[in-house]
């Protein structure tokens, strides 16, 4: 941090969580990100030596300003609630869709700004940066379980944005494939025939919650049309409750990561429940504070499903969330889902 100061970049500061450093380029407005754990990987000896060289070889001008300089640098990332503005559009429950222009140690999101700097639209970036994944598959003695361990370059994770990527590697795993993206460096994948999918539940929830760069802990398949989508199954499978569990905690992560963003008091969600009767989501509320979609609801000493509520959506949060009906304090909601009035609990 010190010697990016040194460098010029301003608004500089340790992202802990993601294991991050973003920081300002001298001459840009758009912030950058730089990953330390691929810059910090080797022997300790020459460390010094390989971040001052990083340093050295910063470009004064890491956007590019054309389109075809651009295009080739775009990738995709799949990502949670991110600072900042960049462009992004929804994936799956709680995760969006970015792109980020790809540099060597650092990566920066596209933002309307460059957008318009490169006269292209929104559609057209997304569909670039997804074409430069190369869309890899694997060839070789059929296993239980590929685990992708990613060098910085490769992107496993934001292979679930390609439609039939995660087909295709049915013949590798035996059976239907089932891909868990638990932190930003792993990609997990098994057969949902396996037996072993609730041993990768397991493994894939202790890797999301020790990662700085945390993904999801949900897993995820193919659909008809080969687009990815959460792993289901019905209430009387086995694995409904692991499944159940691991939807939940995207959630309570997510809404505790938006919280840290907001101005305005954000009531907090909690897991709640065990294995035996099924997990669950909790919000403890005041009527006043910004109030997350949960299972149920605490408000003073009564405990409300939420389908009993009389709440409506705040506009521009993502994820959603809701302030009480007629609360005079929020402008009126927008968009396709403008209001939600279920019967008000006595």
């Amino acid at each position: 941090m010190r010697r990016l100061r040194r460098a010029g970049c301003t608004e500089v500061r340790y992202d802990s969580r993601a294991f991050q450093v973003r920081f300002t380029p001298n001459v840009e407005k758009q912030p950058a990100i730089l990953d330390l754990a691929p810059l910090l990987r080797g022997p300790r000896k020459g460390r010094k030596r390989r971040i001052q060289a990083y340093i050295s070889g910063l470009s004064p001008d890491p956007i590019p300003r054309d389109w075809q300089a651009a295009r080739p640098l775009l990738r995709p990332v799949l990502r949670g609630a991110t600072p900042g503005n960049p462009i992004k559009r929804p994936a799956l429950p709680y995760l969006s869709e970015y792109v980020v222009i790809d540099h060597p140690q650092a990566m920066t999101y596209v933002t309307d700004d460059q957008l318009q700097t490169w006269h292209v639209r929104a559609d057209e970036v997304f569909k670039s940066a997804r074409d430069n994944l190369e869309g890899a598959t694997l060839q070789g003695t059929p296993t239980e379980l590929i685990r992708f361990v990613d060098d910085g370059d490769a992107y496993w994770t934001s292979h679930l944005l390609l439609e039939h990527w995660l087909q295709r590697l049915e013949p590798q795993v035996g059976g239907p494939p089932v891909a868990f993206a638990p932190e930003r460096g792993t990609l997990l994948v098994t057969s949902a025939d396996g037996p072993h999918l609730r041993a990768v539940f397991a493994q894939a929830e202790e890797l999301y919650a020790r990662s700085s760069r945390p993904i999801t802990p949900v897993a995820y398949v193919s659909d008809a049309q080969g687009c990815t989508v959460p792993f289901t199954v019905a209430e009387d499978d086995p694995l409904h409750h692991t499944v159940q569990r691991a939807e939940r905690i995207l959630a309570v992560q997510e809404y505790a990561r938006q919280a840290t963003h907001l101005t305005e008091p954000a009531a907090e969600l909690v897991l709640v429940g065990d294995d035996e009767t099924g997990w669950r989501t909790q919000a403890v509320w005041d009527e006043k504070a910004l109030l997350p979609t949960a299972d149920e609801v605490r408000i003073g000493d009564r405990t409300i499903p939420w389908p009993e509520l009389d709440v409506e959506p705040v506009p521009g949060l993502e994820p959603i969330r809701w302030q009480a009906a007629g609360a005079p304090q929020s402008p009126p909601p927008q968009g396709p889902h403008a209001r939600r009035r279920p019967r008000r609990s006595r």
